[in-house]
């Protein structure tokens, strides 16, 4: 969010703990993205707040609350209801203090996620396909006014590469089901209770192989009954997107330029291993 924007958010987010009953006296800034995330002091809830135009928080919420029933590995909610405070919705959570220890092991995180899709599979909420997504990054790429910094080699290299792994997903015939769309380390709290999922607003419909993707190469490598094949295929569409919205102009990734230089070389090189 802009600075405009996230002092509006902070302020609707305060708001909403007051009228809650909360003790809010100031907010800290975690995390500033496409959604706010703030730490409510002295109370010491999470809020995540995002814009009324842009925002699934009630598919999150919705999400969250199943797999707490489920058992699952996930971050609780403070409160199961979605608040509207003028162009934005707030979501309270609890705040975790972070762990002073060693990384979250090899052997955590496969177990955690392995849990976490257990959990998923037992919810029959109407989710996006992750297609939707790579339309997503297809329309960005096809967009010179979005995109004018793309040079046409990296515009063709980015839509061929989009339309090509889109294909070796979706007809690879694998189970499909409700995933977290991106359960990387960000996504994953070490806490005294063990490691935590948070951020379900990308959750959406596909393989397991295509959340894999977005983990650390041992963790996806180490998954039961991974398809390798696959798991190569959509860490490289995975790739593809995250390089497209770097390009973006509206873009506020820490560094993305710099970024969507890096993973271009990345791509070529993963694109040329594909035809070997």
């Amino acid at each position: 969010m802009q600075a405009n924007e996230t002092q509006q958010a902070t302020r609707a987010a305060m708001s909403i703990g007051s009228q809650l009953g909360l003790a809010v006296r100031d907010a800290a800034v975690l995390h500033n993205s496409n959604a706010l995330t703030l730490r409510l002091q002295p109370c010491d809830v999470l809020a995540r707040v995002a814009s009324v135009a842009h925002q699934r928080a009630q598919l999150e919420v919705d999400v969250a609350r199943g797999l707490a029933e489920a058992g699952s590995p996930v971050a609780a909610l403070e409160s199961p209801e979605v608040f509207v405070q003028n162009d934005y919705v707030v979501t309270l959570w609890t705040y975790y203090e972070p762990v002073a220890a060693q990384p979250i092991s090899r052997a955590g995180y496969v177990g955690a996620l392995e849990r976490l899709h257990a959990g998923m599979r037992r919810i029959a909420l109407p989710a996006p396909h992750f297609t939707d997504r790579v339309s997503a990054a297809q329309r960005l790429v096809v967009d010179h006014a979005r995109t004018p910094e793309l040079a046409a080699p990296d515009r063709a290299l980015l839509a061929g590469t989009l339309a090509r792994m889109r294909r070796a997903v979706t007809d690879s015939g694998r189970p499909e089901q409700l995933l977290h769309g991106e359960p990387h380390p960000g996504n994953l709290l070490s806490t005294r209770a063990g490691p935590l999922f948070i951020d379900f607003e990308t959750c959406c419909r596909g393989p397991v192989e295509f959340d894999l993707a977005h983990t650390p190469d041992d963790v996806g490598d180490h998954y039961p009954g991974v398809d390798r094949r696959l798991l190569r295929d959509c860490r490289t569409l995975v790739l593809a997107m995250i390089t497209a919205w770097r390009w973006d102009r509206d873009d506020q990734f820490p560094d993305g330029r710099r970024l969507g230089v890096e993973w271009l070389s990345e791509l070529r090189k993963a694109t040329a291993n594909l035809d070997r």
